[in-house]
């Protein structure tokens, strides 16, 4: 669980980042439009919701630099019985004020007036305010018809003011980890884990993947507290070479190895697990060929990954990992054709997003939370094998945060035949 106190730290973090004389402005944004009358289910902008702990749609944080000197205000809805029968339960603004530990918390219809005071002749402090930051994010809707890029064309025309994107500076926050954040990560891979032990129940030949899917997806939801981080990915056999494979309709066969892709998240910061296990119970000598050099690479990859280091050369050490022991077994006939069977990224950030801050080029820090996830794919033998881990950077190397989901060959063949 993130405190109040822990916020308040964060938005202090921020405040240092960000120019004198200047006003931050972050929406927690709108639900999108899915049908008809209908919405998706509505996910709060992450910047907002890491520096406030608030996941109701429509508020608004604002931090004020001036001199030196911050104010912070949080702007909610206001609370209405009769909207409340319809679309449930609001916060007042105590509740609002508790969660978040800001003190200043106002209706959402006074945050118009509010910035109006900037630009009043008379306002001496308006008159100082020479930058604006927003969450420039695409498509972040914060009214009928209006995103964050509008809003920043009406703050440069009508008012001539700078506008400047945040989202760097936050991002730069996130990438670290603190103590707390580590926890809910971790509590995410348990779930994950529990989800991916039920599934394991129901790999046999002659089910569906949406069935091996649908057992997964059951042992998270009975975590009350629990969420998808994503869409699972559950492929058999040559399907498993579709990186991203959509339809999971088909049927499972003895000879298949089958791919899962899944993540259980946790106050919405999210896991991100990849196992593969053959149906049958038992790898076959290519599939176990295969797979093993996929799981050393993971583990040499992992080892590898430590402050310092950036994503891209954890990626070549992998892509060269695989290409050596690929042509050693007579899987390829040169190290080229690596990129015929490799053809992903070994590591991306982990956080409040599955694929979260930071870009392939930065160096690594501790508190980093990052993926390892070799791979290899062979569409001719029907056989995708990827095989993916949190990983934990430390200040002396990385810790795997989900070493306690089998990947060993025999313990992956022992727990299917102890089913």
């Amino acid at each position: 669980m993130i405190t109040k106190e822990e916020y308040a730290i964060r938005r202090n973090k921020l405040f240092n980042l960000l120019d004198d004389n200047s006003v931050t402005i972050l929406f927690s944004g709108l639900g999108r439009k899915k049908s008809g009358d209908e919405n998706y289910d509505f996910v709060p902008n992450k910047n907002f919701y890491y520096l406030t702990g608030i996941e109701q749609e429509n508020s608004i944080l604002m931090i004020i630099k001036n001199d030196g000197e911050k104010s912070t205000y949080l702007f909610v809805d206001e609370k209405d019985e009769k909207i409340e029968k319809w679309v449930g339960y609001k916060l007042t603004l105590n509740e609002a004020r508790d969660i978040s530990g800001i003190e200043n918390v106002a209706v959402r219809t006074t945050f118009d007036g509010k910035m109006l005071a900037f630009f009043e002749s008379n306002n001496s402090v308006g008159e100082r305010i020479s930058k604006f930051y927003l969450d420039l994010e695409p498509e972040l809707k914060i009214g009928e018809g209006k995103s964050t890029q509008t809003y920043k064309k009406e703050l440069e025309v009508v008012h001539q003011v700078e506008v400047c994107d945040v989202n760097g500076l936050v991002g730069s926050l996130r990438k670290v980890k603190s103590k707390a954040e580590i926890e809910l990560i971790k509590e995410a891979i348990a779930t994950t884990n529990l989800g991916l032990k039920h599934a394991l129940l129901e790999l046999k030949s002659g089910r569906y993947e949406y069935n091996l899917r649908n057992a997964f997806e059951f042992a998270v939801f009975e975590d009350q507290d629990a969420k998808l981080a994503f869409a699972s990915i559950v492929a058999a056999g040559e399907n498993a070479t579709i990186l991203h494979y959509p339809s999971q309709k088909d049927v499972v066969k003895s000879n298949d190895l089958v791919l899962f892709d899944v993540g259980a998240s946790k106050d919405y910061y999210a896991s991100d697990i990849s196992r593969t296990y053959p149906v049958f119970g038992k790898f076959s000598e290519l599939q176990r060929k295969i797979y093993e050099i996929v799981l050393n690479c993971n583990k040499q990859t992992a080892k590898f990954m430590r402050p310092g280091i950036t994503l891209n050369e954890a990626n070549e050490f992998a892509k060269n990992f695989l290409a050596a022991e690929c042509l050693e077994k007579g899987l390829i006939s040169s190290k080229e054709e690596i990129s015929k069977v490799y053809y992903h990224s070994v590591s991306h950030f982990m956080g409040l997003d599955t694929h979260d801050c930071g870009s392939k080029n930065d160096k690594l820090e501790p508190g980093n939370v990052v993926t390892c996830e070799p791979g290899l794919y062979f569409k001719d033998l029907k056989i995708g094998v990827r095989i993916e881990d949190d990983v934990l950077i430390t200040e002396n190397g990385s810790e795997i945060l989900s070493d306690s989901i089998i990947k060993e060959v025999d313990d992956i063949e022992k727990t299917l035949r102890s089913r």
